[in-house]
């Protein structure tokens, strides 16, 4: 069977690339519409997978075929086997990413399905901060921050869906070459409440992975 490699918000984006096509299967009566749109849910596609390999295009490539409701939830099916999960992660391993919180309380990891996991994110509502684990240029990389609810929907700024928010406020390690001694720089975004939503939400690592580089630092993630 071949190896794995579509990652969870890989995966989220052909899910909507599919709703798409499914909707404008069902409800435009214009032939040419309906083939534009098929034409650009397999382009956007194919284009999220710049490495794939002859066997893994044809995989994917599938989509330009279907028209029936039946059609498209078994493609979405048969995309599941190549699911890559989240690298698994230990409790150990997350509290060495945050030695400072020696109170640490973590997910329980064995009820996690690491195939929908684009990052762990979980709160400590005793101590109202988030916490965020991902992997980044093969390393772990563990990034906290407080966590301030806000009762009302905005725009996540990670899955950019309109999601019940809270004010995720992180203090950056990096610093400039001539910074003073008391530099001090916080980053605040609106994120998703719930991180299983936005893991189900996410469609591009892009945002994310620059808000840990902006947090963390680049010389941190390359020694």
């Amino acid at each position: 069977m071949m190896k794995p490699f579509i990652r969870n918000h890989q995966y989220n984006m052909i899910k909507k690339q599919t709703d798409l096509l499914q909707r404008a299967c069902n409800t435009v009566s214009d032939p040419k519409v309906v083939e534009a749109v098929r034409y650009s849910a397999t382009t956007k596609i194919l284009e999220a997978f710049p490495d794939a390999v002859e066997l893994q295009k044809q995989i994917l490539e599938k989509i330009s075929t279907l028209k029936t409701a039946e059609e498209f939830q078994h493609y979405l099916h048969s995309m599941e086997p190549y699911l890559e999960p989240f690298e698994q992660v230990t409790e150990t391993q997350m509290k060495k990413l945050f030695p400072k919180n020696k109170k640490l309380k973590v997910p329980d990891l064995a009820t996690i399905d690491n195939r929908y996991v684009t990052y762990l994110g979980w709160t400590d509502i005793a101590t109202n901060k988030l916490f965020m684990v991902y992997h980044l240029n093969g390393k772990l990389v563990g990034v906290e921050g407080k966590y301030t609810p806000m009762n009302k929907k905005s725009n996540c700024f990670l899955c950019n869906r309109h999601e019940e928010v809270a004010l995720f406020s992180a203090i950056s390690k990096w610093k400039p070459a001539n910074a003073s001694p008391d530099y001090y720089r916080a980053i605040g975004n609106y994120l998703c409440v719930n991180s299983d939503t936005c893991n189900n939400n996410i469609t591009d690592v892009t945002t994310l992975e620059k808000f840990i580089y902006d947090i963390v630092g680049q010389s941190r993630l390359e020694s």
